[in-house]
């Protein structure tokens, strides 16, 4: 416990609202940081019941109070906790107050499957027709590759804008190997990688490994465009990369739970995805895969990386 007077509080119990009244009339700081930091109001936005948001809204000082850049409110929206938005405009939350990337809640939810959540002012724009568009592929994609996302576990992708497979075997002065030269039950060459073409650029991956997320792979992948890049990495969780015109842009990044840097494209890519870190990687980049081939196989080209420090 510190000053703010607050234990570790297991998420689970972010829905016992005796239980938090009680830390509360014990001295726990109805504004005061809980679990690793963050505001009490903010893990109850996005692990709560609507009963202990209601709780501590009633408690705070600042309804709009921001986290790491967010509010209670954008908390909930932002985890589709949207229980616990009816609570928060009650006590007096602004959803169209601007913040995280330059989206409020409100614009934010216009993007979700609940769009009328808000009353829309006259002054808001509403989405542009190229987010409107994300948002339905989005959608697709989620579906399709549900199975894929879910049965990920040590997979690596490099989804790559305006770039072909051939051209990115190029770039990456790879040499092409025969289907009859790999076995991907048996593979665990980190050296070889596939590359499918789809539409809107290509997909490298490998069903065993981390190559295509490499650093020196993705700057050489995204000069003069940007790729996003995946590691389900087994010991840590999903692991994501943004490479732009030869350089890394962002590293380590968690798909679809956008930090307090987050561009206006992470923070939309991150909410119409989900749970759903390969549909993550695609809709970021802007592919359209007809099916999942280009993540379960077989990739149009399998091809041998030079033997080069690609960590560089």
């Amino acid at each position: 416990m510190d000053e703010s007077g607050w234990p570790y509080v297991h998420p689970h119990d972010w829905t016992d609202v005796e239980k938090i009244r009680a830390l509360l009339e014990g001295g726990a700081d109805p504004d005061g940081e809980a679990n690793y930091g963050v505001r009490a109001l903010h893990l109850a936005a996005e692990y709560g019941s609507p009963a202990v948001v209601a709780e501590l809204a009633e408690r705070v000082s600042d309804i709009d109070a921001e986290d790491h850049g967010r509010s209670a409110l954008w908390v909930a929206v932002c985890h589709h906790r949207m229980d616990n938005v009816r609570p928060l405009i009650e006590a007096g939350a602004d959803p169209w107050r601007t913040m995280m990337g330059g989206w409020s809640p409100g614009r934010l939810s216009l993007a979700g499957a609940t769009p009328d959540l808000f009353e829309v002012p006259e002054s808001e724009a509403g989405l542009s027709a190229a987010e409107s568009a994300l948002v339905v592929s989005a959608l697709r994609l989620n579906e399709m590759l549900d199975d894929a996302d879910r049965y990920s576990e040590g997979l690596s992708l490099a989804c790559v804008a305006g770039v072909g497979a051939e051209e990115a075997v190029r770039a990456l002065g790879g040499s092409t190997l025969t289907a009859a030269e790999i076995d991907p039950q048996e593979e665990d060459d980190i050296d070889i990688i596939g590359v499918t073409d789809v539409p809107g650029g290509c997909v490298l991956s490998q069903p065993w490994g981390y190559a295509p997320q490499m650093p020196g792979v993705m700057a050489r992948l995204s000069v003069g465009t940007f790729a996003y890049g995946l590691y389900a990495n087994p010991k840590s969780g999903d692991q994501g990369c943004i490479s732009e015109n030869g350089a890394t842009t962002a590293w380590d990044l968690s798909p679809g739970y956008p930090g307090s840097a987050a561009t206006p494209r992470d923070v939309l890519v991150g909410y119409v995805t989900p749970h759903n870190a390969i549909a993550h990687c695609f809709v970021y980049a802007g592919l359209e895969p007809r099916d999942a081939r280009s993540v379960e196989g077989p990739p149009d080209i399998w091809m041998r990386l030079p033997e080069l420090d690609w960590w560089k």
